[in-house]
């Protein structure tokens, strides 16, 4: 199975925020299997038309958020799903938590604050 992609240089979403995404959309619905081989970031580049370090990005932002890993010379790889997301959402709840909290907000200013990015972000 060939990772098929196709990259708007029109819409508003930067190139490599187009890559990324469509990976995590396409590995969250299990389009993308666990294990399965992605392409070399100057291969995939190449296909796409664009410059080597933009599909380096979009690389990077999916192993950092867990969807992605790198296994060294022997190439990048879908990851399991969950304990990486999970960790991470965890880290930057405490995060938002201790700034808030120094901030000075009380507990219903910050889970206000919370629910409202969340509903930013999610749509209601």
């Amino acid at each position: 199975m060939a990772l098929q992609m196709t990259v708007d240089q029109d819409a508003a979403e930067p190139p490599y925020e187009q890559i990324r995404a469509g990976i995590a959309e396409r590995a969250r619905a299990g389009e993308l299997p666990v294990g399965y081989k992605l392409p070399t970031v100057r291969g995939f580049a190449e296909e796409l038309g664009l410059a080597a370090n933009t599909v380096a990005k979009a690389y990077r932002a999916l192993e950092a958020d867990g969807v992605i890993e790198t296994r060294g010379r022997n190439g990048t790889f879908i990851a399991a799903p969950g304990d990486t997301a999970a960790r991470e959402a965890a880290a930057a709840a405490v995060a938002f938590a201790q700034r808030a909290h120094r901030l000075g907000l009380d507990h219903d200013a910050a889970l206000a604050a919370a629910a409202e990015a969340l509903r930013a972000v999610y749509g209601d």
